[in-house]
């Protein structure tokens, strides 16, 4: 078992999470149970499967609960840009979270090699 909440990843997780909530409140109300939803419930599965697999038993159930981690990151990502091309992103915002999600990306798979190794 690991302690999730000393995870970096996971503390990079929760404030993209949370950035991601702001930036969707100024989506259009017709993308509320859309786009909106959508990209809440990507960025809140980053955060939220790597505190599941910390908690579970073994490295390699941990290991899978990272890469799941990581496939809601590579769909957030994917979101962020069809909310960019609505313009309901502006670019600087755009940038910066992007640039983010690319962090905890390689922080993710850098975490994922490091328990594969093992």
């Amino acid at each position: 078992m690991h302690n999730y909440k000393e995870l970096n990843v996971w503390k990079r997780g929760i404030k993209l999470t949370t950035e991601i909530y702001k930036i969707s409140q100024i989506f259009p109300n017709e993308e509320r149970f859309g786009l909106t939803s959508q990209m809440r419930r990507s960025a809140v599965s980053v955060p939220s499967n790597v505190a599941e697999g910390a908690g579970r038993r073994t490295d390699g159930e941990f290991v899978n609960f990272l890469g799941i981690a990581h496939g809601s990151i590579c769909e957030l990502e994917t979101q962020l840009y069809v909310a960019f091309e609505l313009g309901y992103i502006e670019e600087q915002k755009f940038n910066d979270v992007t640039s983010e999600l690319t962090e905890i990306q390689k922080m993710l798979y850098s975490l994922i090699q490091k328990f594969e190794k093992k």
